[in-house]
């Protein structure tokens, strides 16, 4: 380790995290990312790699979503490590449904604005339109 994460670096990464999913932006999500990160987005699916990888996730996932709002709560700085707790609400494209996400991340950070390791869990919640 030779970062030192601090709660700000955390609230200012989350915050552009934040602004990435409600605008839809695979590039701005893909530049919070290390050139080699690696994205687990599930505990035992192979990881997403790299900035390419997270962009092209992203624009994937993103163009199925409408009206996203994404909120956080930082819980912990530890070392080059940051825990979050999200939600995430938004309507499915096309069929209008209403979807909500509850989650954790495990954040290692590389330096202030790019992490190079991702781990979430996260459950899904939908109410047909």
């Amino acid at each position: 380790m030779t970062y030192a994460l601090t709660p700000a670096a955390l609230t200012a990464w989350l915050d552009g995290y934040k602004a990435a999913w409600e605008n839809r932006d695979p590039a701005a999500a893909g530049a919070l990312f290390t050139a080699d990160a690696t994205y687990h987005e599930t505990p035992f699916d192979a990881p997403l790699e790299g900035q390419a990888g997270v962009t092209a996730y992203w624009a994937k996932v993103t163009a199925g979503q409408a009206d996203v709002s994404f909120t956080y709560d930082g819980i912990a700085c530890a070392g080059d490590e940051g825990l979050c707790h999200w939600h995430a609400a938004f309507k499915g494209v096309p069929g209008g449904e209403a979807i909500d996400l509850d989650g954790m991340f495990r954040l290692r950070f590389a330096n202030d604005a790019q992490v190079d390791r991702l781990q979430e869990w996260w459950h899904i919640r939908v109410v047909p339109a």
